[in-house]
């Protein structure tokens, strides 16, 4: 009995992963495999640079000449004037995917009052490539926006026929952001987040042509992730198989435990995974249906890569940077 408690002990602490007592029982929950390698850092070449500018939610894929792209929000500069959101874009471009600190390339995109954008308020893009062009959506502080490419790496506005980029929101106040694409039955489900009511929730919409968007409806709320307003950040949902979805939802990115030189120091961050058959239902408080468990990572994105899956997330410790690891899928 000992040794099997001593090598349950074991497998849970390489897992990297939670496990409840109860939830969806025999599906596999992600695994954090091997070490982390750090492909991009907390740059300070570009005009808004502060000592406290955190790199924070972003976006990874590969371009048209097969680089790898990078763009991350940058948040606490001086971008926005006063007043301001204080964020923008920055890239980073790699050559492979396991390269450690790919090139910094400097701001890649900053808001446009002009279209309707909040002054400093980008946040989280995130990219999906159709035929040969790559769509990029992207939060402005009140609604989620879009651009295109066709080459991954130079991007521009889809203006909509109000003469403003904004697509759609929760409403003003509630901070529409951290969308992500989903491919599922031949349409696209958006999934994000925003606090009505200081009340964290994941969103989803569908549409099949970027244009034309159904109404929202909550695919997540609650549990034990909490009820704050930042308790459904980041929502990442990843299919495994025809019908088989998980949804990566962050709380945490990690308290300020305290200060050293000036710097900020972390505990660890909190990203709760849920396990569905319904793309559009995670679970309004019915953990014991839909918690698979935890993992210690901050706005985690999963990329599929030649048969293989990854993960990139926040650094630990510190928002001072971006890092990827090997992920597998192991059963409960």
């Amino acid at each position: 009995m000992k040794r099997r408690l001593m090598l349950l002990v074991l497998v849970c602490a390489l897992a990297e992963v939670v496990w409840p007592s109860e939830g969806p029982k025999g599906v596999p929950a992600p695994r954090i495999e091997g070490r982390w390698w750090q492909v991009a850092g907390n740059p300070m070449d570009h005009k808004y640079a502060t000592p406290g500018q955190e790199p924070v939610d972003f976006a990874v894929w590969r371009a048209a000449d097969g680089s790898w792209q990078l763009w991350s929000c940058i948040r606490n500069t001086t971008a926005g004037g006063k007043g301001g959101k204080t964020r923008f874009f920055y890239r980073w471009e790699g050559q492979n995917l396991t390269d450690e600190n790919w090139t910094p390339m400097g701001i890649a995109m900053e808001a446009d009052p002009s279209v309707g954008e909040t002054p400093g308020g980008l946040q989280a893009p995130h990219v999906v490539k159709v035929g040969d062009t790559y769509h990029m959506f992207y939060g402005d502080w009140v609604n989620i926006c879009h651009a295109i490419s066709t080459d991954g790496k130079s991007f521009k506005r889809v203006v909509q026929p109000n003469g403003k980029t904004g697509m759609f929101t929760e409403g003003p106040g509630v901070n529409t952001r951290d969308v992500l694409l989903m491919r599922h039955d031949d349409r696209w489900y958006a999934y994000y987040t925003a606090y009505p009511n200081r009340q964290g929730m994941v969103f989803v919409r569908t549409t099949e042509d970027f244009a034309n968007w159904s109404e929202s409806s909550v695919a997540a709320f609650g549990g034990q992730a909490g009820t704050n307003a930042y308790s459904s950040e980041c929502p990442h949902v990843v299919k495994t198989g025809p019908h088989d979805f998980y949804l990566f939802r962050t709380q945490s990115y990690g308290a300020v435990v305290k200060t050293e030189g000036g710097r900020r120091k972390r505990g660890p961050a909190k990203t709760s995974v849920y396990y569905s058959n319904d793309p559009k239902m995670f679970g309004i408080n019915q953990d014991a249906r839909y918690f698979v468990g935890t993992l210690p990572v901050a706005a985690p994105e999963i990329i599929r890569h030649e048969g293989r899956y990854y993960i990139a997330a926040l650094n630990d410790g510190a928002l001072d940077g971006i890092r990827i690891a090997a992920l597998a899928w192991v059963k409960q």
